[in-house]
């Protein structure tokens, strides 16, 4: 299961709750999240990039997306197994991020050749594996960046990237979002109102689930 949306959708307390309550019911469940900053030198490097480290290397939006992709294919065979171990495997964004962010940063929408661009790399190059179901926490612009505000307060050594500050790129990431979810892009998707609190939201991706 894949949770999808903006930056300060609230996916991180939504896998929070989820593993608290799929736990409570006696289900396994590990989760894992995307970038894997600490964990992957390709994803290092993407944090570098977004914050202004390496030269004009964010300027490229397939650059960029490269290196989110091979994040991921370094995880894949890691993904594989998890899902043979665990009932349920949790994923704070995945190859949609890649899409909708990348898509945002062209001006496309959801139908255009860069979101095609991406599923033929990371689908269909790279073999990651495809997710069962998605969840997108949709938010209004202010509610996310508010809430991004509030981090960026509470975490003093944590200061936003360029997609997180970039309030345009931001909303149009939100309709890409809305998008791929309505043409069920890659998997199945499930959209949430990000707003609910998070037993609400809880119960809901349980039902989906038919705990």
């Amino acid at each position: 299961m894949v949770i999808e949306g903006l930056d300060g959708a609230g996916k991180r307390t939504l896998a929070d709750a989820l593993v608290a309550a799929l736990t409570a019911r006696y289900a396994s469940v590990t989760r894992m999240a995307f970038p894997r900053y600490g964990a992957n030198v390709h994803a290092d490097l993407v944090r570098d990039a977004l914050h202004g480290r390496l030269g004009d290397l964010a300027e490229s939006v397939r650059g960029m997306a490269v290196l989110f992709a091979l994040d991921r294919y370094d995880a894949a065979d890691q993904l594989r197994a998890l899902r043979r171990r665990y009932d349920v495997v949790l994923l704070d964004r995945y190859v949609a991020s890649n899409a909708a962010y990348g898509a945002a940063r062209l001006h496309e929408d959801a139908e255009g050749p860069f979101v095609e661009w991406v599923r033929a790399l990371e689908v269909d190059r790279f073999g990651v594996p495809v997710p069962d179901i998605q969840l997108l926490l949709r938010v209004p612009m202010s509610v996310a960046a508010a809430r991004m505000d509030h981090r960026a307060q509470g975490e003093r050594a944590r200061r936003k990237d360029r997609y997180e500050a970039d309030h345009g790129l931001q909303a149009r990431c939100a309709a890409v979002y809305d998008g791929l979810a309505a043409g069920g892009w890659l998997a199945p998707w499930s959209v949430l109102d990000g707003t609910a609190g998070a037993g609400q939201l809880t119960d809901v991706t349980m039902r989906l689930l038919g705990g």
